[in-house]
């Protein structure tokens, strides 16, 4: 690579590594807004929070890369333009290919590593993400009780702690027990934790005391050092983790177990996320050309170059909604799925002609002088 391409890929790469991780940034805070739930309402530690906020890193990257490269490319376009920089590269005798290609090298190569992502670090990452999401929202410490409040778990069953420490440890416990044979137990006990005894989850009950109404209204009172309350008719052990299409691998949207009711009812849906995984990558591509359009496709101004910008943003916000909304109709039609590589291709073409039809026009207006200036010395 020549001194002029490598000074040209420097102005380009600064911009798009701060704008994405500007835009990441913004991305990562509206997501970690959301997962405050775990920390709130589900009592999780501050690990398990920067876990799946880290954990939706990857499609978050993905998805605003795209507009990251537009908004860099556009920056650091334009103070090239604007500073007389590309006009020097005209100059000095480069096609316009010359100029463009290490911008198109970059978006190539982030395009690449998009697609490598999409393929197997993103599923890798939301499994992981969905995994733990599941262990939240099975957790029994989190679903049995919650500080200060009365809850109803299961049928019948009414659980009350004053106090949740950081450890896990509930203080001054309350549970009341009805049967379905009219009896009803009430324990009574200072603290207690879940742990597991012989591989069942059981609620370990200390200093406290249980009273036990019969059906026949006979009251039996004991109290006890230790006491272990079963747990396992709440846990929900036949329950399964259930992968979204974004969280399954290439090979998994493209070549589905049919066997599987769920999978044979939403295989167009699962085909529409294999061919955008694929096609996802193109956007970057896209989105730089139109940002070169956007600034070379027109002819130097030196009133700046706004309103193309505007208009070639505008185009931009519309490609990538158009792509949305193919991604969409092919969950019902899969002869669409084309359509997907169809538009972020036809955005590029459209922009990368605007740029080289400025040169042919700029060609042809000086021949017409040539041959002007000819006649007229004729």
């Amino acid at each position: 690579m020549r001194l002029i391409d490598r000074y040209l890929l420097r102005q380009l790469l600064g911009p798009t590594l701060l704008a994405t991780a500007a835009l990441t940034g913004v991305a990562l805070l509206s997501q970690s807004l959301s997962a405050l739930d775990l920390m709130v309402n589900q009592r999780q530690s501050a690990l398990v929070f920067l876990e799946v906020t880290l954990l939706a890193m990857p499609q978050l990257i993905n998805m605003v890369l795209p507009i990251a490269i537009f908004v860099a490319a556009l920056v650091a376009l334009n103070r090239l333009q604007t500073e007389q920089e590309i006009v020097v590269c005209f100059a000095g005798g480069m096609s316009r290919w010359r100029v463009i290609s290490p911008a198109i090298r970059l978006a190539s190569t982030i395009a690449f590593i998009v697609l490598v992502s999409n393929l197997w670090l993103q599923p890798a990452a939301s499994r992981a993400m969905r995994e733990e999401l599941f262990k939240v929202r099975t957790d029994l410490a989190s679903t049995l009780v919650r500080e200060g409040e009365f809850t109803e778990p299961a049928p019948g069953l009414t659980v009350y702690a004053q106090s949740v420490d950081s450890h896990g440890e509930f203080r001054n416990l309350f549970i009341h027990q009805t049967k379905s044979d009219g009896s009803s137990t009430t324990y009574m006990a200072d603290r207690g934790h879940i742990a597991k005894r012989l591989g069942r989850p059981v609620l370990i009950l200390r200093a406290g005391s249980t009273q036990e109404f019969s059906s026949k209204g006979v009251l039996n009172y004991l109290t006890f050092d230790e006491y272990a309350f079963d747990l396992m008719p709440l846990s929900r052990s036949d329950e399964l983790v259930h992968y979204k299409p974004s969280d399954r691998y290439p090979h998994e949207l493209f070549f589905p177990d049919l066997k599987q009711a769920w999978e044979q009812r939403n295989r167009l849906s699962l085909l529409a996320e294999g061919h955008s995984r694929i096609a996802t990558p193109l956007y970057n591509i896209a989105f730089m050309a139109m940002a070169l359009s956007a600034i070379i496709g027109g002819g130097f101004s030196r009133l700046g170059y706004g309103r193309r910008i505007a208009v070639m943003a505008g185009l931009a916000a519309l490609t990538r909604i158009l792509g949305f909304v193919v991604q969409a109709a092919c969950e019902d039609n899969a002869w669409l799925n084309v359509m997907q590589y169809g538009v972020p291709l036809i955005a590029t073409a459209f922009a990368l002609r605007s740029i080289f039809r400025q040169r042919a026009g700029r060609f042809i207006s000086q021949r017409r002088r040539s041959v002007r200036t000819v006649a007229a010395g004729a």
